[in-house]
């Protein structure tokens, strides 16, 4: 995998830079887990823009993707490695010994025809599933649970990985990829290796074009707006808005803390920022 470069015949050329697929198997997804995918233009329930900035794009259907890897025991093989629209990682499709197959997130070097296993007498190979407990210290992995049996939830993103650092009774401690550190019960199942894709962070859109492809819309500046329009709106001239950052509500932003206490912040042995 890595990234293809434009001769700039146009100004959106110069330093535009796509994925030049290399690692991408096949373009036809398996139709038995495809779903349909409804655009809401970032609106709620209600039809009022809850998500700004949304709108457009190219039409996607949706990859089922197995996150919770509960097909335990069985031997299933790497068939093919996928493109998904939904997400920045690539999708391997598994064929299980008894037929049934089944999209999971393709970790960095993982091939085709490859055998991988989920539960907890799996080796420790790239792409297998097993309980933090039965996983020895240093391990990178991705796709983690933070309720067992509830599913991956962290470290999904292409190129990210989490640490495994320590293990004491019940619980084990986990470095996040934003250097959180956090603790993980046991029993909850991760799968082994870094999420593949990893030049996705250094794509350069380009053009403006391409970012309504992907169903984002142009960001209006406040200052830029009128008085009825936003907080930071009006003035004679080119103003800064002549206040602290605040949102079109008037609610302090840019610095503001939004984060809610929650029960399982007992969980975290130390945060990402530091206090």
């Amino acid at each position: 995998m890595g990234l293809k470069k434009f001769r700039p015949v146009t100004p959106a050329q110069r330093y535009k830079t796509v994925s030049d697929f290399a690692d991408i198997t096949t373009s036809k997804p398996e139709k038995s887990l495809l779903r349909p995918l409804k655009k809401t233009g970032g609106r709620d329930h209600h039809g009022h823009i809850s998500s700004w900035h949304r709108g457009g794009g190219h039409k996607r259907r949706y990859r089922v993707i197995d996150f919770r890897r509960n097909k335990r025991g069985i031997e299933a093989r790497v068939a093919t490695i996928e493109y998904d629209p939904n997400r920045s990682a690539r999708i391997a499709l598994l064929v299980y010994a008894d037929g049934e197959k089944r999209y999971i997130l393709a970790p960095l070097g993982l091939q085709v025809d490859q055998k991988l296993m989920a539960g907890p007498d799996a080796d420790i190979q790239v792409g297998n599933a097993l309980p933090i407990k039965k996983i020895p210290l240093g391990t990178v992995l991705h796709n983690l649970e933070m309720i067992p049996g509830k599913g991956g939830q962290i470290a999904r993103g292409a190129g990210t990985g989490a640490t495994l650092v320590a293990k004491e009774g019940d619980y084990a401690q986990i470095k996040l990829p934003s250097g959180e550190v956090r603790l993980f019960h046991g029993e909850c199942y991760c799968t082994i290796g870094q999420v593949g894709n990893i030049d996705h962070e250094n794509i350069v859109i380009g053009k403006a074009g391409r970012s309504r492809w992907l169903g984002r819309r142009g960001h209006v500046r406040g200052v830029a707006m009128n008085p009825v329009d936003h907080p930071h709106g009006g003035g004679e001239g080119r103003t800064s808005g002549g206040r602290h950052p605040v949102s079109p509500w008037g609610k302090p932003t840019k610095g503001a803390k939004t984060r809610k206490k929650k029960s399982s912040d007992r969980l975290i042995v130390r945060r990402r920022k530091k206090k």
